[in-house]
């Protein structure tokens, strides 16, 4: 059964294929993706990369985590679902609510 690594730490030149490469060294990947910010189109730094199997997944963290790939030292681990966040505040008020000020 296919296991999802976190892996963070990614250098912002590092590519989906270069990671997917860099972990093809201990087993099959099913997956890589590379989390981009929406605003910059450039990387988070973090990414996650899916294992064919358990066995691979232990392999990879044991080969990446702490290691450098592209100048950066990676930390991986096994990825945890994402836990719900509190909604943001500020920003742009759609109701034109001003903070109590009146004009």
């Amino acid at each position: 059964m296919a296991k999802k690594l976190y892996v963070g730490g990614i250098s912002y030149g590092t590519t989906e294929q270069g990671l997917r490469d860099a972990f093809a060294q201990v087993g099959e990947v099913a997956s890589a993706s590379i989390i981009m910010d929406r605003m910059t189109g450039r990387s988070k730094g973090f990414g996650f990369v899916e294992m064919a199997s358990d066995a691979d997944a232990e392999k990879a963290i044991q080969k990446w985590n702490g290691q450098e790939l592209d100048g950066r030292k990676l930390t991986v681990n096994e990825a945890r679902p994402m836990e719900p966040r509190a909604p943001r505040s500020g920003g742009f008020d759609r109701n034109n609510d001003r903070g109590g000020r009146t004009w």
